[in-house]
């Protein structure tokens, strides 16, 4: 017999995500699963303003369009935002949206002084 059916327990019944914002958050965290992209967002996140694409490319053993791939996947989960100029494509980091991993994130080691997302 389980503890729930021997009545010592009442069960989990309310998580602290609901299941949207947990496959909105699946699918950024499943973008920074990738070593690349990864490497990525914390070039562009340790920049004071945005950064071109001729500055990140550089940086990897990669072709511009390898990088100019990871950096759309970035974009499409909502990591960073992209403004292109002329040529170019500028990038910066969504502040609001690394917050909300950051919250996640402490919350699941037990720091509970993280805002509710």
């Amino acid at each position: 017999m389980s503890k729930q059916e021997g009545g010592c327990c009442e069960g989990l019944s309310d998580a602290p995500l609901a299941e949207d914002q947990a496959v909105e958050l699946a699918t950024m965290f499943k973008a920074l699963g990738d070593p690349v992209r990864l490497r990525l967002l914390s070039l562009i996140a340790s920049q004071p303003d945005e950064v071109c694409v001729c500055e990140l490319t550089p940086a990897f053993e990669l072709s511009q369009p390898t990088i100019s791939h990871h950096l759309k996947v970035l974009r499409q989960a909502g990591l960073v935002e992209s403004e292109r100029r002329g040529t170019w494509v500028y990038y910066r980091v969504r502040p609001e949206t690394t917050d909300r991993l950051a919250a996640v994130l402490a919350t699941a080691t037990g720091d509970r002084r993280v805002a509710a997302l």
